[in-house]
């Protein structure tokens, strides 16, 4: 049974091309602050009320919906009385671009100003397709220290798990940096080393110099802090009659007890097991170089140390984090944290690859995919260099499109596809990436021709004539709330004190193949270049317009993975 059928409409809405100048001086229009405000006038203290639509069959009939039942809580019958709706839309109407607000039987629905929000948006790309920086009353530091990296493995050695979290730390330093922060990475590497060339396959640029400084000055501090610290059950400064030292295994100078320390201090979230460190001189190495990062950042900054590990390393890890609060009193002013990898777990007849393995697996996949679609010109440097980056998207999707907290299976078998036919892959991704800069080179070339005229200013078009369904869906899901996708990632970094930091690492391989899903579905619908007849120009353009959106989206978002936009099919 429908409602009172009460229907407000805002007057005067913004839909003509010539209001490009009042649109482009309006506010940059924001989901997150939208559902605020909608709350803020009919919301409940108990929860939300107000939900925003996403699906296209949804879309066709509102944009946000409050429901039946969640207005019961609140109004008798779900019956939002019509004096709460006036003021919602003499308060928030224009700023939020509210075409109407009606009371269905579904709940009370808000139609947006579509042309309007078509044009504010499209006018104003930059606003909408750039990472949000952050405005903080105190610098943000962060100190990436990825374990997989410390010490003085190889290649050779790297497993998938440990390709699993450098990718992971490689991503969330450049989405921090995004956003603002300051980022360190530790440790440095040889720049020459094997470990460096083979992360530049992945487009990875760790911190690395021609020769790592030596810390031997500071490792010697410290096993003098070592030698007479309380929490020192026995070191090589002992005596040679202290039969309990002499059991220390070789290489290991000092068994520290952790277990005292972390009651003293009554820290927290650390593993209950954690009794005893038995020190070797690598680890007051690694602690050394955290120390010696630290050290450059400046004191007011707020500073976070993030210990990106494996789940079997986490353990080592925690260790490390404690000695270090036991050997500086500089860790007061530092924030130190673990984000924690789930394990790999491979299956078929190639489940027993390293990591250098897995990747030239997965290229000769890539390559016998190739030809397989393009036939004999695949070859060559260019041919190569898109195979290889081809490669690193596929890999870097599979390894962090799962949540990191969560174990991840992996299936290596010979047969498994990895074209750009499986939507749910860096493939197809990437294929849909290409499909817009091809689209761009074909409306160039055309304009070289003489076919089409040059692109006009924005504020010629006319964006009433976006109307298709998808274009509609692509504008609202996607290059809106972009940037807040950004936010959604490192939503915890300050949302929680527990050691353990969870960040939604997955959120931008979601975002990118759901994007790539309702972008191949509309582009395989519609002519976006159409015929070069002079009044289909402005719908031609308004289009393209929109795919620039689309573009800007994809190439920021790719940048993050550090995965170069291919330029073609």
């Amino acid at each position: 049974m429908m409602g009172s059928g009460v229907a407000i409409k805002m007057a005067q809405p913004c839909t003509g091309g010539g209001a490009a100048v009042a649109a482009a001086a309006a506010p940059e229009f924001s989901l997150a602050s939208c559902a605020a405000a909608l709350e803020a006038v009919l919301g409940g203290r108990d929860g939300r009320v107000w939900f925003k639509e996403s699906s296209g069959r949804n879309l066709r009939s509102r944009d946000w919906i409050a429901p039946r039942g969640a207005l019961s809580k609140l109004y008798p019958q779900g019956q939002v009385p019509g004096d709460l709706i006036e003021r919602l839309l003499s308060e928030y109407g224009h700023r939020l671009y509210i075409r109407s607000c009606i009371q269905t039987g579904a709940g009370l629905v808000i139609h947006l100003d579509h042309p309007a929000l078509f044009q504010q948006v499209l006018s104003n790309l930059p606003l909408y397709t750039r990472p949000l920086k952050s405005v903080l009353p105190k610098r943000k530091c962060v100190i990436l220290n990825c374990a997989p990296l410390q010490g003085s493995r190889g290649p050779e050695s790297m497993t998938i798990n440990h390709l699993r979290t450098i990718l992971l730390a490689d991503h969330l330093a450049e989405v921090l940096r995004q956003q603002g922060y300051v980022v360190r990475a530790v440790p440095n590497l040889q720049q020459n080393a094997g470990v460096c060339k083979f992360l530049r396959s992945f487009g990875v640029n760790w911190t690395s110099s021609l020769e790592t400084v030596s810390d031997d000055r500071k490792v010697s501090d410290f096993k003098k802090i070592l030698s007479e610290s309380v929490y020192t059950e026995c070191g090589q400064m002992d005596t040679l009659s202290n039969q309990t030292c002499l059991t220390l295994p070789k290489g290991v100078g000092y068994k520290v007890n952790l277990r005292l320390f972390l009651k003293e201090k009554e820290l927290e979230g650390y593993d209950t097991n954690l009794n005893v460190a038995l020190v070797q001189e690598e680890t007051l190495r690694q602690v050394a170089e955290l120390q010696n990062t630290v050290l450059q950042v400046d004191a007011a900054d707020q500073c976070t140390a993030i210990h990106v590990v494996g789940c079997e390393e986490e353990f080592q890890q925690q260790k490390i984090d404690v000695l270090w609060r036991i050997l500086s009193s500089e860790t007061d002013r530092v924030t130190q944290r673990h984000l924690v990898c789930g394990s790999v777990r491979t299956k078929g007849e190639h489940s027993h690859l390293s990591a250098v393995q897995y990747f030239q697996f997965r290229k000769s996949q890539m390559l016998e995919a190739s030809v397989m679609k393009y036939g004999n010109i695949v070859q060559g440097d260019s041919w190569a260099e898109i195979i290889n980056n081809m490669t690193s998207a596929v890999i870097k999707f599979e390894l962090l499109a799962t949540s990191h907290r969560n174990p991840l299976n992996l299936d290596l078998a010979q047969g498994v596809n990895i074209s750009t036919k499986g939507t749910r892959s860096g493939a197809f991704v990437m294929y849909n990436c290409a499909r817009l800069a091809t689209l761009f080179d074909h409306f160039n070339n055309s304009v070289e021709k003489g076919l089409y005229p040059r692109f006009p200013e924005i504020s010629q078009l006319n964006f009433p004539v976006l109307r298709e369904e998808g274009e509609w869906l692509l504008l609202y899901n996607y290059i809106i709330p972009f940037r807040e996708v950004f936010v959604q990632i490192t939503h915890s970094m300050s949302s929680t004190k527990d050691i353990h930091l969870n960040v939604n690492s997955e959120t931008l391989c979601k975002f990118l193949v759901n994007l790539s899903m309702d972008f191949s579905s509309y582009y395989n619908r519609v002519h976006i270049l159409g015929e070069p007849l002079e009044h289909l120009f402005n719908q031609m353009f308004t289009r393209l317009q929109l795919m620039k959106g689309l573009r800007e989206v994809f190439h920021t978002a790719l940048g993050t993975f550090h995965i170069l936009p291919p330029s073609q099919l």
